[in-house]
């Protein structure tokens, strides 16, 4: 019997991320990565076209990734190793869309607002911010974001200069397993 991560990275978190608006082509940046659980499909679902920036700062989830994705052949992701800082050298408006998933939790509201800045730099006009705000208030509240409702979230991202395009409920990989939560969609403000 396969495992809910095995289910994800064999085709349904390919969907998922099909339906939330990644496309085939597209350049990716997974922020706060880990071992890839969104990574490696989103390598799948961009193709050889495309390309998967996977960013961590800690080495052994990366190492992990690495081996994951050679083992299944994606040579679509590029792994960027950094301090926890914003050094990343990408070219303005570079990236179609940019993943934050389940990381929020772990910056202060300083450190947010310029990874959010960083973000609108990187971001193609017409490109995609997707955020899975893991751990606010009503959500297996946690450190940063315990105090944060959703909505605080959602307005503390457009203060940002992005604008809320979709927020759904879905179904998708937190950590090992399955669970259901708020998926937001921001694009750029021009």
């Amino acid at each position: 019997m396969k495992t809910d991560i095995e289910k994800w990275i064999g085709g349904n978190g390919e969907v998922f991320l099909k339906d939330i608006g990644i496309r085939k082509g597209q350049l990716i940046l997974d922020f706060g990565c880990g071992v890839g659980h969104y990574t490696i499909p989103a390598a799948k679902v961009v193709g050889k076209e495309g390309k998967v920036y996977a960013v961590d700062k800690d080495r052994e989830p990366l190492d992990k990734l690495t081996q994951i994705a050679e083992s299944k052949g994606l040579r679509n992701i590029l792994i960027i190793r950094t301090s926890g800082d914003l050094k990343i050298d990408l070219k303005d408006e570079s990236i179609d869309t940019v993943l934050l998933y389940d990381v929020l939790h772990y910056m202060q509201p300083q450190e947010r607002r310029e990874i959010y800045n960083w973000v609108y730099r990187v971001l193609k006009i017409d490109g995609l911010l997707l955020v899975y705000p893991k751990h606010h208030k009503r959500d297996e509240s946690l450190w940063n974001l315990a105090d944060m409702e959703l909505e605080d979230v959602i307005k503390e991202i457009e203060s940002a200069n992005f604008y809320l395009k979709r927020k759904c409920f879905k179904t998708l990989i937190h950590d090992d397993d399955y669970d259901k939560g708020f998926i937001l969609n921001f694009t750029k403000r021009g």
